[in-house]
């Protein structure tokens, strides 16, 4: 990356917000910042990038009247990580943020966004701005890493990676206002679109940041039978119970863009969509088409995703946008946008992009795109990718032409393999070891990952997953040890530290 592209400071932001018509001095308040963030969306998920069997109106609005990124990516295949990159305007692997951390209690006890890297909501609200997050966190459990104190003046949501979506089951995660647990009686994707229109009622007359991170279309598999019928012309019942969650953040993103049209405040906000990885297909089946691969790759299906702006009369309507950007450029575009300076020790690795989108200059924002992910690492440089999965060679793509990363030509061109390989050991060279790792092999953590995916699985709280709950019937014949047709929290501890025959 160049060094243009690493600049952060408060010139540079004014610079660019000063690009855009109105932006600087005619301007009669500052904007406000809301961004939405899907959980396991695939590429291939929403109406604007190709589904065609699940409508999504609300979200595709927003590419109507703003921009659709074809190549938008995030910094990691799977979501902690990710979201400290988004938050943070850097590549989380500089503060050693590298993997998920497991359910809160197996998680290690350093887990969590450092206190010295600064979140957005931080940043904006010490520039004068309110600050609301609604739905998952994820990237600390611990006192003083949590939402209310990593610079969010209201929360809503839970911290973990996951947990259930209907009234009167028993979560994974409890449900917080603030740091107090609540008692939510809706279906939880719904109960985020009515806290983020909540918010903006709260705050219309002041300029706001809101950060709407569903967890949806995340596993557990769930949806109310009223979301359900909405899709009943899908046969396939995993895939239409995913369409009902989507159908379901469809309608919350509708409620958070109708409550900013009846405030007037459509031209007065920067809304961002995105995708937080790529969609873990055979679990979900949503749709990274017609990407290779899937969530926890570094295949364009973990970490290429859909990514739509939209701010109306100051960035074009309808336009499509086909250089590679990615998740990071998120902080710098809100801050210049705000006209807040991205000052600080840390330097920012994304770019502010308002001056790309609006047209106003040309080129790609950054040179190259780097990823990091335990043994596996990509690299993006124009067209061409270079990356390696776990315990494999390298292999190169040219994206324009083999978008699918189906013809490996790393035989045919070595010195571009060569070159990309410097690239990717020069800022590989400038990261930290990871501070944790997910499989740590403690007693605890294995534990606890095991109940954190029976609890998601025991859609019905009772304690016993069942035929219509497990993924499969293998799976519930090798954990049921007394042969009753279910099993239990404990039966499934115990059948997965058997070896397998």
């Amino acid at each position: 990356m160049n060094r243009r592209d690493f600049l952060g400071g408060g010139a540079r932001a004014l610079a660019g917000a000063a690009l855009l018509p109105g932006l600087t001095g005619a301007a009669p308040r500052k904007p406000n910042i809301v961004v939405i963030l899907a959980d396991d969306l695939g590429y291939a998920g929403i109406g604007v990038q190709g589904c065609a069997d699940i409508p999504t109106p609300h979200i595709d609005s927003i590419a109507a009247a703003g921009i659709r990124c074809t190549d938008g990516y995030v910094t990691c295949p799977v979501c902690a990580p990710t979201r400290a990159g988004l938050l943070t305007g850097r590549y989380q692997q500089r503060f050693g943020f590298e993997h998920n951390p497991g359910p809160e209690a197996a998680a290690a006890a350093n887990f969590g966004l450092p206190r010295e890297e600064p979140t957005l909501a931080e940043r904006l609200r010490a520039a004068g701005y309110a600050t609301g997050m609604v739905g998952k966190w994820h990237v600390g459990y611990r006192e003083g890493l949590r939402p209310s104190e990593r610079g969010f003046d209201e929360f809503f949501g839970f911290l973990s990676g996951a947990t259930n979506y209907l009234p009167g089951r028993a979560r994974s995660d409890r449900i917080l206002r603030g740091t107090k647990p609540v008692q939510e009686r809706e279906y939880l994707t719904t109960a985020f679109g009515r806290e983020a229109e909540a918010f903006i009622d709260r705050h219309a007359t002041h300029p706001f940041f809101l950060y709407l991170a569903f967890n949806a279309v995340h596993s557990p598999l769930e949806a109310t039978d009223a979301y359900r019928d909405r899709v009943a012309d899908i046969s396939d019942p995993k895939r239409r119970t995913h369409a009902a969650m989507l159908v379901a953040m469809d309608d919350a993103v509708g409620r958070t863009l109708e409550a900013l049209r009846r405030h007037k405040l459509e031209r007065d906000t920067l809304v961002i969509f995105l995708s937080d990885n790529g969609g873990p297909t055979p679990q979900t089946t949503s749709s990274n088409a017609p990407l290779r691969g899937y969530k926890g790759q570094v295949t364009e299906g973990g970490i290429r995703v859909p990514f739509l702006l939209r701010w109306t009369g100051r960035l074009p309507a309808g336009r499509v946008y086909r250089e590679p950007i990615a998740s990071l450029n998120i902080v710098p575009t809100a801050l210049a946008a705000a006209g807040a300076p991205a000052s600080g020790e840390k330097r920012l690795d994304g770019v502010n992009l308002l001056p790309f989108l609006a047209g106003g200059r040309g080129g790609a924002p950054h040179e190259q795109l780097t990823w990091r992910f335990g043994e596996q690492a990509a690299i993006r440089k124009g067209d061409w990718k270079l990356l390696r999965a776990r315990g494999g060679p390298w292999e190169l793509y040219n994206l324009r032409e083999d978008i699918g990363e189906k013809k490996n030509l790393a035989s045919s061109e070595g010195r571009r393999v060569r070159e990309l390989e410097g690239a990717w050991n020069a800022w590989n060279a400038q990261l930290k070891p990871p501070a944790w790792r997910r499989e740590g092999g403690r007693a605890g953590a294995a534990r606890g990952g095991v109940e954190e995916r029976f609890r998601m699985l025991d859609r019905n709280g009772d304690g016993r997953i069942t035929a219509d709950e497990a993924p499969n019937a293998r799976l519930l014949n090798r954990l049921d040890a007394n042969r009753d047709g279910a099993v239990t929290l404990e039966e499934a501890a115990a059948g997965m530290r058997r070896p397998r025959r």
